[in-house]
């Protein structure tokens, strides 16, 4: 099979190469799909994008008229895809449905600890000599309230790990885990509970219709002041606008971003030499408070391995007539 792969990294090559084993011809561009890239896509069987790419409706009619039958995705995610014009199309899509829950749990955990101990500041003061200690005081997490929003797989290990360090863990989600109920003693409650009762806040849910921007200004009021809020899944889920307002209140006394609702097109290039014209992204890296990563908490050595491996077995199945477990059911609706 022929695939093109979408805004391929140099540092993922090497274990798509691996995991393909040269079974499937692979092309590696570093451009992202959109509307205006599609056309790199003549003449292959296959494409495969990750969550900065735009599958939209214009962009996948484009991709059926050259001749694409398959999407696979390597991310979790797919609300970058419409996955009606695709179901229109006839394009089949999977993703890759659990690359490493500890990967993006432990990245949510760093961003917590690095904020809660000032660790960037601290750091800063010692590169200049300057050991000063004013304005460096965290807070024990132990006996700690966790709101844990999203108890699937990664939710799951995030709450494993603080339990570890002696926090009460309060859960909310559609399903009730009673494994974590019995083994952590997850209570579940009311969105609006969780935070009004949460010193930490960790969002684990995938964006759809019903969590697109669930964080905004009206349960920012149920928080308590100077919570910590932590989101390692996907940009869209909160509103960036209100969580600024909300920093601005103390009533978020910390945010830890992987994710940003605007950063496609941002994300994952080097953007130093043209800086890009976003007033929210602006205000929050101004802020002491504030840590982002970009989008990296999916990258260790075990994800990527995963990742590659899931992408190469779709294409495999697709390529061997076989069933896919991984294949998105078409009936699904876009946000």
């Amino acid at each position: 099979m022929k695939v093109l792969i979408y805004s391929a990294k140099d540092y993922e090559i090497p274990y798509m190469e691996k995991a393909n084993k040269g079974k499937h011809k692979l092309t590696f561009i570093t451009e992202a799909l959109s509307s205006d890239t599609a056309i790199k896509a003549v003449g292959y069987d296959a494409v495969s994008i990750f969550s900065g790419d735009e599958a939209c409706f214009l962009t996948i009619e484009k991709l059926h008229g050259f001749g694409v039958k398959y999407i696979t995705l390597r991310s979790t995610g797919y609300d970058n895809v419409n996955l009606r014009a695709a179901a229109r199309s006839n394009i089949k899509v999977a993703n890759v449905p659990a690359y490493s829950p500890y990967a993006i749990a432990e990245h949510a955990v760093s961003l917590l600890l690095a904020l809660n101990r000032k660790l960037i500041e601290s750091n800063r003061r010692v590169e200049h000599f300057n050991f000063d200690q004013n304005h460096l005081i965290g807070m024990d997490l132990n006996g700690k309230t966790v709101g844990v929003i999203g108890t699937g797989r990664i939710g799951s290990v995030l709450t494993k790990i603080m339990h570890g360090f002696g926090c009460k863990i309060l859960g909310f989600d559609l399903e009730i885990n009673d494994d974590l109920v019995k083994k952590y003693g997850v209570d579940y409650v009311s969105l609006e509970q969780l935070c009004s009762n949460s010193d930490i806040i960790s969002i684990h849910v995938p964006l759809t219709s019903e969590t697109h921007q669930l964080i905004d200004e009206r349960l920012i009021e149920f928080m308590k002041p100077g919570m910590f809020l932590i989101n390692t899944a996907r940009g869209g889920i909160v509103n960036t606008e209100h969580v600024i307002n909300g920093l601005k209140k103390g009533i978020i006394g910390a945010l830890g971003i992987d994710v940003y609702e605007n950063e496609r097109g941002i994300f994952f290039k080097d953007r130093s030499l043209e800086i890009p014209n976003d007033d929210m992204l602006t205000k929050l890296i101004a802020m002491p408070n504030v840590i982002i990563t970009g989008h990296h908490a999916y990258l260790t050595k075990e994800a990527l391995t995963n990742i590659a491996e899931t992408t190469i077995y779709n294409l495999d199945c697709w390529n061997n007539g076989t069933e896919l477990e991984n294949e998105i059911p078409l009936s699904v609706e876009k946000v």
